[in-house]
């Protein structure tokens, strides 16, 4: 056989069996949702070198070895944080809490009360404040944070307060606020004192490629302040006007100011994320110790929800679907981006089916085409199940808030689509109270307001392009 033909034959079958290969991985792989599947083996079929290519990079939800190690190793050295017992919500919303138990451990704790704030400029002057009369120590996570107003004067605040002695520790996504940590606002800060991590740095792409997935992120947003005071929400640290996407600008945001036991459960979030990415030892475990604040405030039940690809598959869709199906009288969301699984877009649908008064509010601009298209595939479903469906139009609407029959309120850093489901750490807060509810809930008629309501007229107006945009795009919706 003649050289080159025989070359050309060993790549062809060389490409055929890696593409084989790679087809029965997608289809032994373990926690895999069937949608998931097909849309893989479709990609690697219809676009191999490509889809190839793509499902060695993303894939799978891979960390690298040392990072699975450090964190389990951390959490398992941490004891659970305890906290004065919470008087439970009577059926039917008693099991929400059972559900949040079995993805952290965490019981739900008494005694809280909570703040709303949906100002950027008042949550950054807010958190400041708390920085400035810290005692003990600060503990804060972003995701993003910029080198504008807010940014900078989060990184003040905590350079006065190490300063003074307070013990801080920061820790930023070294993806998601690489422009902060390059600068020199991240060094003015260790400078003082401040002991500073980037979570999950990357190095080089092709050997990071063999180490764990690139896009695995930690999307978490965490404040802790003495062990007694909590922030947790959407918002970044980061002005509204969002510099680094002005034209979708302002970025609307709302954030919990929660004084109370359950301070110590974001805690324990934090502690493990530090340790696991610093390496440092000495006593952070006794934080969690003891009886915590003192038991007379009265206040709420609350648990924190944190998940990631180091515990159980499908965590943080099991609560959004169970928040679904426990409603039964009104179920209000706000999100970003809606690319769910065809659980929670089930849930979601029945709920409106059921009687339940069901409403989804998203941004009517949203910053990724691709997901604003695989969103609105959603869009002719959700409104023949019932769902009232809007649109905001003041910003991009990046708060995620759901209430649940005036008692329930669950918010946090979880969007619901895949990333946030499969990829992301992320963390949030569940609460029972009626007062509390009813402020976020006023937060969400606040959002109507300014919103369109998507109609199944307008809907039917789309057209034919459009559609097969949108419905091809959602084809990929696993895969996204």
């Amino acid at each position: 056989m003649d050289k080159t033909v025989f070359t050309e034959h060993l790549l062809l079958w060389t490409h055929i069996a890696t593409q084989v290969a790679l087809i029965a991985r997608v289809l032994l792989r373990p926690y895999r949702d069937p949608s998931s599947r097909v849309a893989w083996v479709v990609v690697i079929t219809l676009a191999p070198v490509v889809g190839m290519v793509a499902y060695l990079l993303f894939g799978e939800v891979r960390l690298a070895n040392h990072q699975v190690r450090r964190l389990r190793d951390a959490l398992a050295r941490l004891p659970r944080p305890a906290g004065p017992d919470a008087p439970l919500p009577v059926e039917p919303y008693s099991p929400l809490f059972d559900v949040g138990r079995s993805i952290n451990g965490f019981a739900p704790v008494g005694g809280n009360r909570a703040r709303l704030i949906t100002d950027s400029d008042e949550t950054i002057a807010s958190l400041v404040t708390d920085i400035d009369a810290a005692c003990e120590h600060v503990h804060v996570y972003f995701y993003i944070w910029l080198d504008d107003r807010s940014g900078r004067t989060v990184a003040d605040a905590l350079s006065r307060a190490a300063a003074r002695g307070v013990t801080c520790r920061v820790m930023a996504d070294a993806l998601g606020a690489r422009e902060f940590i390059a600068s020199p606002h991240w060094r003015t800060m260790q400078a003082a004192g401040v002991r500073v991590a980037g979570a999950l740095p990357r190095g080089w792409p092709l050997i990071e490629l063999f180490n764990g997935r690139l896009d695995v992120r930690n999307h978490r947003k965490l404040v802790i302040i003495d062990n007694a005071l909590t922030y947790v929400g959407s918002q970044n640290c980061a002005d509204a006007a969002f510099h680094i996407k002005p034209r979708f600008a302002p970025w609307v945001d709302a954030m919990l100011r929660i004084e109370g036991p359950v301070a110590r459960q974001n805690q324990y979030l934090f502690i493990g994320d530090w340790q696991a990415q610093t390496g440092e030892a000495g006593d952070l475990h006794t934080l969690l110790e003891g009886p915590g604040p003192a038991g007379a405030m009265k206040g709420f039940a609350a648990q924190v929800i944190g998940t990631g690809p180091h515990v159980r598959f499908s965590a943080m869709p099991e609560m959004f679907t169970s928040l679904m199906f426990t409603a039964r009288r009104e179920l209000v969301i706000t999100t970003p981006y809606y690319v769910p699984n065809g659980a929670l877009h089930g849930a979601l649908c029945a709920a409106a089916n059921r009687g339940v008064a069901t409403t989804l509010i998203l941004p009517a601009r949203n910053d990724s085409r691709i997901v604003s298209a695989a969103s609105r595939s959603y869009y002719r479903s959700l409104l023949a199940a019932g769902v009232s469906l809007y649109e905001y139009e003041g910003g991009l609407l990046h708060t995620k808030s759901l209430t649940l029959d005036g008692q329930i309120t669950l918010m946090g850093s979880a969007n619901l689509d895949r990333r946030s489901f499969d990829l992301n750490y992320e963390n949030g807060i569940l609460l029972c109270d009626p007062a509390t509810t009813a402020a976020v809930r006023a937060a969400q008629d606040h959002y109507i307001a300014r919103s369109r309501r998507v109609t199944p007229e307008a809907v039917r107006a789309w057209p034919l392009w459009r559609r097969l945009w949108n419905n091809a795009i959602a084809m990929f919706g696993p895969v996204l």
